[in-house]
């Protein structure tokens, strides 16, 4: 992600804290918790031109009332403070991605905010010739084979990075790194699956993270705010002491079975990822910069979710 999208994205994070307590101020006690996150959100903030942040408001304010349907607990005076926190950088290393946690600590409540601007990307992961993505992904080590595989592949870029090379003046790139590389990883995927089933389940909680959330994706070229809802533990859409949600939030069932993994038809760089329970994933493998390095990233979409996943889109007005 570039500079400017990243501040975009903490400004858009701003806008939706801001728009969040000017809201819920007016019904009950609520504070911002101040640390480094906000600071660094509202120096983004500070940055944009006032175009983009009455764009950011506009965008927030068009879903701010479905998110409070969704939620009761949000709304209700109970003479209580309710907390609103942005999460640390680090917090998705953890399995968490979720950028605005709301709190009620007086009865152990909390729901979170993915929060992105103008892209739905899940991570970017990467391949490299030091990364384990076995281990990071799902817990279990790549295995020797997996390494022997991917060797001579990096050893190459390693040496054409030492030349000063770029990507572009691979001309072979695509079969001689990009379908080798995307084959191992596949393998590798296939052969941990064998001796531990719970790697589907553990692949997509490592893409979509382990708390249940709200994600938002403000899309500003089509004027709409859309809501997903990520509800795999059961804690979302809970009702208040006085109010149901007129909109019922499914739980979301992970996935149990890899069903099939193979390349994307007529590609050498994609390859696609089909799971039970409604799950399928695309992963397009790319180079990330204008030089060689012996590195590759991810670009991971989702090509199909469960149904149990709701997509609510806000209009703006």
């Amino acid at each position: 992600m570039s500079a400017s999208s990243n501040n975009m994205g903490r400004a858009y994070e701003y806008a939706w804290i801001n728009v969040l307590y000017k809201k819920l101020a007016a019904i009950r006690k609520i504070s911002i918790i101040n640390n480094s996150s906000l600071v660094a959100n509202k120096s983004a903030w500070d940055t944009m031109n006032s175009n983009l942040q009455e764009l950011f408001m506009v965008s927030a304010n068009s879903a701010i009332d479905t998110i409070l349907e969704l939620e009761p607990i949000m709304s209700e005076n109970d003479g209580k403070e309710l907390l609103l926190e942005f999460q640390r950088d680090n917090a998705g290393i953890k399995g968490d991605v979720r950028d605005i946690v709301i709190k009620h600590n007086s009865i152990k409540w909390e729901i979170g905010l993915s929060i992105k601007h103008n892209h739905d990307a899940i991570k970017h992961s990467r391949l490299s010739h030091k990364s384990d993505f076995g281990n990071e992904w799902f817990g279990i080590p790549c295995s020797s084979q997996y390494w022997s595989s991917v060797k001579p592949i990096f050893d190459r870029l390693i040496i054409d990075k030492n030349n000063n090379r770029k990507w572009s003046e691979l001309v072979d790139k695509e079969t001689m790194v990009y379908k080798p590389l995307l084959t191992a990883f596949m393998d590798e995927v296939k052969s941990a699956y064998k001796f531990n089933t719970s790697i589907p389940q553990k692949m997509v909680e490592y893409l979509i993270g382990t708390h249940d959330y709200y994600k938002i994706v403000s899309y500003d070229k089509k004027y709409i705010t859309f809501i997903h809802t990520f509800n795999m533990n059961d804690t979302l859409n809970k009702p208040s002491a006085n109010k149901i949600s007129a909109i019922s939030v499914p739980v979301v069932k992970l996935p149990t079975e890899l069903v099939a993994i193979k390349f994307k038809s007529g590609s050498n760089n994609s390859i696609e990822m089909y799971l039970n329970n409604g799950w399928q994933l695309s992963f397009r493998i790319h180079n990330a910069s204008t030089k060689v390095e012996p590195s590759l990233k991810f670009d991971i979409q989702f090509i199909g979710m469960p149904v149990s996943i709701l997509t609510i889109e806000c209009k703006w007005n």
